[in-house]
């Protein structure tokens, strides 16, 4: 039985108190969601102006995570860690304590900054405190943490922000993230390390932070200002479009990049990366329109949206165990096609819905989706390592996490457009077909006026059933599509190549 680099005294409290950072930092990037009404009216501000608080703090997120990399060689993974992890809990309380939106904004620019390493180091330092034959259960726990802290996010900031106050949702962070911490070095300052001083990349920072930052406000933003209707856009755009291309340019060129596009040499990583990465949008695609559209056209409260959303994250639960200590019996990339399977089948499911769907085919289908979300994460993420040089296991997790971080929102504002955009297209369509000349319309025109008491009213429910049936048939072509997606990932899971053994990371390896 092969052992890890470095083992901790305790290995349970820290698996524990790493898996705590990361349900941290994951959660936090829904739970102010459901609160940014509140946020607004307590600081006297608009919704508009609310929903920087989540645009800020993707936006420095994204921008960090490529820097991981660049930032475990610098400091080390296990301080990077501690490090991060402080300066999040520090960055929390400061949100809790803001005065006005505008310190609040940029106090989650600055919490969404030191949060990028987050998640792949804690990746990383997982992957090297296991034998090499439990590194999938590692994987799988992290993946499980991955899914259920979104979902837990919107119902627990909700709870607080009604029970007590919106600042909690960002106090609960600071006793959460010294506790983690604390307990990490505690078990892992004596791993051994060895740090180098590299060239700062200055082009490639300066581009990434213009090109990046530009695109995720440009995504964020898109469908609130009418996407290239509006000048700030346009100039969005021309800014990422420049300064992306300098910037893939550069760091294929430069000999120390701040971030290392050259991991994609990795077939492994290669195929397991554009896995990961439309997968996810897919599945955040479907997660978004799901709610979104119980709520606006089938009349659900938010409540009963998140409780018609909940059942997704059972299987997950219930299987990651399993998943994680039976999964590398198999080869990875049969789970990983199950996966793409199980969710593009619920997708096809859920094309057949009407408007007339009960609350319970839409639990079951969220249920049957979770098989999919339990069976992906896991061999994905083992895959996409499983080539890569001990060396560069932090920078290529930081690289694939920023891409399906850039992925989700992504999929965000293109799925809210679609949706939005192929119902008034379906609208058209189907006012076609009614003109007061039809039998059938003058009909319906004349039990609705009995119904409203005058003609306009009539009018405005048949118009409001032509809307509603409009965001159906648009709602069942996005599953559709997502199910296509899904199933034409199965082929590109099978571009990667066994032996799939997740290796340890960089500093793992002490400098041997």
């Amino acid at each position: 039985m092969s052992e890890p680099l470095y083992r901790p005294a305790n290995v349970g409290l820290t698996t524990f108190a790493l898996s705590l950072a990361t349900f941290m930092q994951v959660l936090d990037l829904s739970i102010a969601n459901v609160s940014l009404p509140t946020i607004a009216g307590d600081t006297g501000s608009t919704v508009t102006q609310a929903t920087w608080v989540i645009t800020s703090f993707t936006v420095a997120n994204a921008i960090a995570l490529p820097l991981t990399g660049f930032l475990a060689k610098r400091f080390g993974e296990v301080r990077l860690f501690v490090l991060a992890t402080l300066l999040f809990s520090l960055t929390s309380a400061l949100c809790g304590f803001a005065a006005s939106m505008g310190m609040l904004v940029a106090f989650r620019a600055l919490q969404g900054a030191v949060a990028g390493p987050m998640y792949p180091i804690t990746q990383a330092l997982l992957l090297s405190i296991y034998p090499t034959e439990k590194r999938p259960q590692a994987l799988a726990l992290i993946a499980m943490v991955t899914v259920v802290a979104p979902i837990a996010g919107p119902v627990l900031g909700g709870w607080i922000t009604e029970n007590y106050s919106w600042r909690w949702i960002f106090f609960i962070n600071v006793p959460i993230g010294i506790f983690a911490s604390f307990m990490v070095w505690l078990q892992m300052h004596k791993r051994p390390e060895t740090t180098q001083r590299p060239r700062i990349d200055y082009v490639g920072l300066i581009t990434l932070i213009l090109g990046v930052g530009s695109l995720q406000i440009l995504l964020d933003k898109g469908n609130q200002l009418d996407w290239f209707g509006s000048d700030f856009i346009v100039v969005l755009a021309i800014i990422a479009a420049i300064t992306l291309t300098v910037f893939v340019i550069w760091e294929l060129t430069d000999r120390e990049p701040i971030v290392d596009l050259k991991l994609f040499r990795h077939r492994n990583f290669a195929a397991g990366t554009v896995a990961l990465v439309l997968a996810y949008a897919a599945f955040f695609a479907l997660n978004l329109i799901v709610p979104l559209w119980v709520q606006t056209q089938l009349g659900y409260t938010s409540e009963w949206a998140g409780f018609a959303a909940a059942p997704v994250g059972i299987l997950p639960v219930l299987l990651t165990f399993f998943v994680g200590r039976y999964g590398g019996r198999y080869d990875l990339r049969i789970l990983a096609s199950l996966s793409f399977l199980a969710m593009g089948l619920v997708s096809f499911y859920r094309a057949d819905f009407n408007s007339m769907v009960s609350f319970g085919d839409i639990a079951w289908a969220q249920f049957w989706q979770g098989l999919g979300v339990a069976l992906f994460f896991m061999p994905v993420l083992t895959i996409l390592l499983s080539d890569l040089e001990t060396r560069e296991i932090a920078s290529g997790s930081g690289v694939a996490t920023f891409l399906r971080t850039v992925a989700g929102s992504f999929a965000a504002s293109i799925t809210t457009y679609v949706w939005d955009r192929g119902a008034a297209v379906q609208h058209a369509v189907l006012g076609d077909h009614i003109n007061v000349y039809s039998p059938n319309t003058r009909a319906a025109l004349q039990q609705l006026t009995q119904v409203t008491g005058s003609t306009q009213g009539a009018e405005a429910v048949l118009n409001q059933v032509v809307t509603a049936q409009g965001f159906m048939v648009s709602t069942v072509d996005l599953f559709w599509i997502l199910g296509w997606l899904f199933v034409a990932l199965i082929g590109v899971m099978w571009f990667a190549k066994p032996p799939f053994i997740a290796k340890a990371s960089a500093a793992a390896a002490g400098g041997h």
